[in-house]
């Protein structure tokens, strides 16, 4: 069984930047506090997940691929918005992510769900999640407990707007492998938009 999901992958000056913006962010927490509390996600781990598919048995793999095939066909590429950053989700306390907010581009959120139907129509999307799709790239993890702890006072307000976009030109069928050192993502196929 294998950990998969479909994502965006983002250009390597859009990492820059990403990777740039989680320095910054952790400047403003006390040092010991931002080592701790907070597991920032490498640069080259920085993604959009469009779906999260699940354990997906070795054989099943390649009719994940051609769905994404299939769907990247009819889907044109599209332009991505990167509008701000701040705690995720929102309205929840204490926060779980740092997250970048995305723009609710239409081509977007026709992908997301045309990838939704047509995995859970095939059998290999086992579990669909009741909450909608929330466009977002998470830069860090929170540890909660550790939020807790803080005073109010230490909590920096680290919300901004901000302004990084590109188009997608392509879509990936990704692993996730867990490790002790954090997750590590490998593309099993890569999709041109058409």
């Amino acid at each position: 069984m294998r950990r998969i999901f479909i994502a965006i992958n983002l250009p390597g000056e859009i990492k820059e930047k990403l990777a740039d913006l989680e320095k910054e962010i952790a400047d403003m927490f006390p040092q010991e506090v931002s080592r701790g509390m907070i597991r920032w996600v490498r640069k080259e781990n920085l993604h959009l997940t469009l779906l999260f598919i699940g354990t997906v048995k070795d054989e099943e793999i390649p009719q994940v691929c051609q769905i994404i095939r299939d769907t990247a066909q009819i889907q044109k590429p599209f332009p991505l918005k990167f509008e701000k950053v701040g705690y995720g989700p929102p309205n929840k306390m204490p926060p779980r992510l740092i997250w970048l907010d995305i723009g609710k581009e239409p081509g977007l959120l026709t992908l997301a769900e045309k990838l939704k139907t047509e995995m859970a129509e095939s059998g290999i999307l086992r579990k669909i999640e009741k909450r909608g799709f929330s466009p977002h790239i998470t830069l860090g993890r929170i540890r909660t407990w550790q939020w807790r702890g803080m005073a109010p006072e230490e909590r920096p307000a680290i919300e901004k707007e901000i302004s990084l976009n590109f188009e997608v030109k392509s879509i990936e069928v990704m692993e996730s492998i867990l490790k002790r050192t954090g997750s590590e993502y490998i593309v099993l196929e890569s999709v041109k938009l058409d």
